[in-house]
């Protein structure tokens, strides 16, 4: 990952605008920063992110993915942004 001081980068403005904002472009377009896949923002980091604020904010979700606290954006979002647990499969045996 590209070296970044996470003190100056994990801020509440910052935590707030990753469950606010979508992304502008691409095969994601108009997904919530915040739940942007995981192999998206690896896929960034080797081909470089975008620049400026949308950059910075690309990398705190990768940094939140992989430290495994994506958990502390939740209380942050709306209600309905809230995202659903998956559902097991079920396997019927008869």
């Amino acid at each position: 990952m590209n070296e970044m001081d996470s003190n100056s980068v994990i801020t509440p403005e910052n935590l707030q605008a990753l469950v606010q904002e979508v992304m502008p472009f691409g095969k994601y377009q108009n997904t919530l920063l915040a739940d942007l896949p995981e192999e998206y923002l690896l896929w960034f980091n080797k081909q470089g992110f975008p620049k400026g604020r949308l950059g910075e904010l690309l990398q705190l979700s990768l940094l939140l993915h992989i430290d495994g606290s994506r958990k502390i954006l939740d209380p942050l979002r709306r209600p309905q942004q809230t995202p659903k647990p998956k559902k097991s499969a079920i396997i019927k045996f008869d």
